[in-house]
């Protein structure tokens, strides 16, 4: 039957019914699928297990004891007898400097330390010298005072030998005093003479350790300042990562702890470590803690300065209420979760504890057997609607 054929109540009626279903459909669609539909969430129950946390860092591979070796004055390289990554032990010459007129200042040195105490032997006999006229001049002056009070010899006489004895004894005063001072030069000569020596020694680089050589930053004929280095060495049994880790979550760490260390070289292979070293200056632009991560046994090949990824094993906890880590959300500065309460949602505030890479102890605010929401569909606020459901994750 054709609109056309009704009459115009009928038509009428028709038309509204028409406009009032639209409506109603349009209504539906916006209510269930469309901006006013409840929001989907998946829902999951408070749980108790045991955490392990752990903490991750990205770091270098450095040694733990590093040397420069180098002249302490300055001078020209002679020799150099080693290369780098040649393994050395300690007390190994590794280079040499050139001594210029080293040789030739201890000659003379060895000569004046010689003719120093030769002249202190000449010294010493003088005083020897000195003592015998002085015992003599007082023997001749008290017989002469006794000479004297017996009216024998004039008191002019007496007076004579008390001065020769006066003068001996200053003789032999300064005889003793020319005799120390020999000594000394005699120890000022063996002291620069010894100098001379140790410079000489200076001049032969050697090994501090039982290491390997990192670097070779001088060659022969280069001319070098004092404690420049001229070879770099470390200790290769001691190694470690320098690892950094973010402020938020190094709390934990402490001295003494497990980790695994991943090297760049070899991402399927990880590597026992234990944390030796918790740095007290941490960085302030970055907001990261510097944890010195050192290998249970090095690798066998030694590559300073490479990446490394390290996971430190932290203090567990046993039978702890916990949550999906992606359930904890913020809100209004809150951290907390989402309940559903008669089909719409409201947020729960809640204390969380330590934490892994999946789960989240909460301390309070939930128990055991509560319900609320994992993941959402949207961006959820107090209040709204939501309707559960299983959600795709990425």
């Amino acid at each position: 039957m054709k609109l056309d054929a009704l009459k115009p109540g009928k038509r009428t009626l028709l038309l509204a019914l028409g406009a009032l279903a639209f409506i109603a459909a349009f209504v539906w669609l916006l209510t269930t699928r469309g901006p006013l539909a409840p929001v989907g969430v998946e829902i999951a129950g408070v749980a108790r297990a045991d955490l392990s946390p752990t903490v991750y860092g990205i770091g270098t591979v450095e040694a733990r004891r590093a040397f420069a070796v180098g002249p302490t004055q300055a001078g020209r390289v002679l020799r150099v007898w080693v290369d780098q990554g040649d393994r050395v032990k300690a007390g190994q010459l590794l280079a040499e400097i050139d001594p210029v007129d080293l040789r030739q200042r201890g000659e003379a040195a060895a000569s004046a330390a010689a003719r120093a105490r030769q002249t202190a032997q000449a010294a010493q006999a003088q005083a020897v010298e000195a003592e015998s006229r002085a015992r003599l001049a007082q023997a001749n002056h008290a017989r002469y005072q006794a000479l004297a009070k017996e009216g024998f010899v004039a008191q002019e006489m007496a007076d004579s030998r008390r001065n020769e004895a006066a003068a001996a004894e200053a003789a032999l005063a300064a005889a003793r005093a020319n005799a120390i001072g020999a000594q000394r030069d005699i120890r000022r000569a063996e002291a620069e003479l010894r100098g001379i020596l140790q410079v000489g020694n200076a001049l032969k680089l050697l090994s501090p350790i039982d290491g390997v050589v990192t670097a070779r930053e001088a060659e022969p004929g280069t001319t070098v300042v004092a404690g420049q280095a001229v070879l770099r060495l470390v200790d290769p049994a001691q190694l470690w990562v320098r690892a950094r880790i973010d402020q938020a979550r190094a709390q934990g760490v402490a001295v003494g702890q497990a980790a695994a260390i991943v090297l760049r070289a070899s991402p399927g292979a990880s590597l026992a470590g234990r944390v030796a070293r918790v740095e007290l200056q941490s960085d302030t632009v970055t907001e990261e803690r510097i944890v010195d991560v050192a290998f249970d046994t090095p690798p066998a090949q030694l590559y300073l300065a490479e990446l490394a990824e390290v996971t430190i094993q932290l203090p567990g906890a046993r039978e702890v209420l916990v949550v999906p880590r992606a359930a904890l959300t913020q809100f209004k500065g809150q951290t907390g979760v989402w309940r559903v309460t008669d089909g719409r949602a409201r947020f729960q505030p809640v204390q969380p504890g330590m934490q892994t890479a999946e789960q989240a102890q909460i301390v309070a605010g939930l128990k055991s057997g509560d319900r609320f929401v994992v993941y959402s569909a949207k961006q959820l606020d107090d209040g709204v609607r939501v309707r559960e459901q299983t959600l795709t994750q990425p």
